[in-house]
């Protein structure tokens, strides 16, 4: 028996994908709270994990970015479409094939999250970002686009391995924002949809810090010494196989490319804020101190964890 009411029928539409990334398992839980006045479907690749998904009770559905035969039935009845695609130049044709085949499945919205980038920036991964927002505003469909800058919740992993992380862009400040400040914009503006947020474009950089700053203020907030370890753009490559981080070529020398621009000043604009946060969800963004007492558990040192 099909247990769907009418009115539960009628709503519109919502597939994830991104599920299980860092922004993802924030938008979960902020559905899980409040669903809104939307359906969601989770899109996952593996699929232990749409199965994971399914078995707490959740509509999950396999989707493969770099499989378009995968789309079309996860694509099947949605409205509206979070776009978030992976740290590779494959973003490129991922997103390409994903709005076309959004297209043909009659989707009305997509939300893109893309980067924190003016309109002539030449970074390589920025530039891929933008080229997938001029054709998602090319397709027909009613587009937003969400434009993160330095995301808080990388420095943790780092931190808890040696109460230490490391930046690669000198002593210049840049904008920070808590991954869960872009889920809460992003829930949003998929409960609210494109009569609200049709062409919107939300920057999402909540304050402005150094390295050295940010180990200061997260030092007072966690009551131990963290260190910075401020190091150079040629450095940052290196870094990746340091941590064991498995990133292509393309995008590695883009993350070089970055760390220079900010050096040098074609991206000093990094170092501002711009802050959409409280616009969209009618609460203040997360400072870096807030984000840090709030996240100690996960910045113990791993050699003192039980």
């Amino acid at each position: 028996m099909d247990n769907t009411t009418p009115e539960a029928s009628t709503k519109p539409v919502v597939l994830v994908i991104g599920t299980t990334g860092t922004v993802g398992q924030h938008m979960l839980a902020d559905f899980d709270r409040e669903p809104g006045d939307v359906q969601v479907r989770w899109a996952a690749r593996r699929p232990e994990q749409v199965e994971e998904l399914r078995a707490a009770g959740r509509d999950a559905e396999p989707l493969d970015l770099d499989n378009p035969s995968t789309f079309a039935h996860a694509l099947h009845g949605v409205d509206r479409v979070y776009l978030l695609t992976g740290y590779t130049v494959a973003m490129l044709a991922q997103s390409k094939t994903l709005v076309d085949a959004a297209v043909k499945a009659g989707v009305s919205h997509i939300v893109h999250q893309g980067v924190f980038a003016n309109w002539d920036v030449t970074d390589p991964h920025f530039v891929w970002h933008q080229m997938i927002e001029r054709y998602i505003e090319g397709s027909g469909l009613a587009w937003t686009h969400l434009h993160p800058n330095m995301f808080m919740d990388g420095l943790a992993p780092m931190i808890a391995a040696d109460d230490a992380f490391s930046v690669f862009h000198g002593e210049h400040r840049v904008g920070w924002i808590a991954a869960r400040d872009i889920a809460a914009v992003a829930v949003a503006v998929l409960r609210q949809g494109p009569s609200r947020h049709q062409g919107k474009q939300y920057w999402l950089s909540t304050e402005v810090a150094s390295g050295h700053e940010v180990a200061a203020i997260f030092s007072e907030a966690l009551g131990r010494e963290i260190r910075c370890d401020v190091r150079g753009p040629d450095e940052f490559r290196a870094s990746l196989a340091e941590r064991g981080v498995a990133v292509e070529s393309w995008y590695a020398e883009a993350g070089v490319e970055f760390n220079r621009q900010v050096i040098d000043g074609r991206m000093g604009y990094i170092g501002t804020v711009r802050d959409d946060v409280e616009f969209v969800t009618g609460r203040p963004s997360t400072s870096l101190r807030q984000w840090a007492e709030e996240n100690r558990d996960h910045m113990t040192p791993r050699a003192s964890a039980v």
